[in-house]
């Protein structure tokens, strides 16, 4: 389903980082460190992250912007990282490559022409979560003891697995998914400016008297990345559907319409592969500086672009205590 069509549906509100303060964030990782990613590509110049080997490593960049945000505001962030990726799924994926690699050959083609500020532009949308993106981003948060949950297929249906057994107060996405996966609360907005925005599933249903499996019929009809939806049908003509038939297959029944693979998505987002074999309990004591160490040294970031966000992560450390990280 798209973003904008279940943005349509969401119930949505801004809330003030203080109502917040104190919580535990199961963060979307590929998604949270995706958008910090394209964000440094567009507007960073790449040979302050880029090794005298040749290897871009702009997602230390990101990461190290990104997270005081979360300490600054009190939030302990545990970042779930994807497993494989369900086969539901090829169909998006290839999309995305195809998008990818259209946009490289624009990128060239306006580096031909000499326009500097397009060709950024399109090397942001270029940009996949390499091998040695998530190496490094994943050794850099052990450096600064950050909690990281591994999950077998989907990160953002395990993050929201995860609020919804009560080990994170909310998922962390900016993406809208984790209402089909259940999580009862969802904050979004973690890498933009300004206030985060709460996404409520309860107050999504009331809203329109539905039920979870009935939300996730919607979508599916809708389309989600997992199934192509009904050609023309958008929300409100699949929240009739479901309200006037029932469930999805009544609807898809009385309608004449065809989803393929609808049990199979359906059930997905029901009962998404995910573990409960993480731990998020102990002490927890950052590096920073080998944290620091690791990003400018190892892997030759201009200390520049990096050093304030470190000088923040440790502010934030002093000021509310490493046992608020527990």
């Amino acid at each position: 389903m798209g973003n904008a069509d279940l943005r349509q549906l969401a119930a949505l509100s801004e809330v003030d980082w203080d109502e917040v303060a104190g919580s535990v964030v199961a963060v979307d990782a590929h998604n949270w460190l995706y958008r910090y990613l394209t964000t440094t590509v567009k507007w960073t110049n790449d040979e302050v992250y880029t090794t005298a080997a040749g290897e871009e490593v702009a997602n230390l960049v990101g990461v190290v912007q990104g997270l005081p945000k979360f300490f600054d505001h009190d939030l302990t962030p545990v970042f779930v990282f994807d497993g494989g990726v369900t086969e539901l799924k090829d169909d998006e994926v290839a999309a995305r490559r195809e998008q990818r690699e259209r946009a490289e050959e624009r990128r060239a083609e306006a580096e031909e022409r000499g326009d500097a500020v397009e060709a950024a532009r399109l090397e942001a949308r270029t940009q996949r979560l390499t091998d040695v993106i998530l190496e490094t981003t994943r050794e850099l948060l052990a450096r600064l003891d950050v909690p990281v949950v591994d999950a077998p297929a989907e990160g953002e249906a395990q993050a929201a697995y995860m609020a919804r057994r009560g080990d994170a107060d909310y998922a962390g996405s900016e993406d809208y998914d984790t209402l089909l996966f259940g999580a009862p609360l969802t904050l979004r907005q973690l890498t933009s400016k300004g206030r985060p925005e709460l996404m409520d599933l309860e107050a999504t249903l009331d809203r329109h008297g539905i039920s979870w499996e009935g939300l996730i019929d919607v979508a599916i009809l809708c389309g989600t990345d997992f199934n192509p939806g009904v050609d023309g049908v958008g929300p409100k003509t699949a929240l009739r559907a479901i309200a006037e038939h029932g469930d999805l297959w009544a609807a898809l029944d009385a309608e004449g319409w065809q989803v393929a693979n609808a049990d199979r998505v359906r059930e997905l987002f029901r009962d998404p592969p995910v573990t409960d074999d993480y731990a998020l309990d102990g002490d927890v004591d950052p590096d920073v500086a080998a944290a620091r160490e690791y990003v400018i040294e190892d892997w030759e970031v201009d200390a520049a672009e990096v050093e304030r966000g470190f000088e923040r992560i440790e502010d934030a450390l002093v000021q509310t205590g490493l046992d608020r990280w527990t």
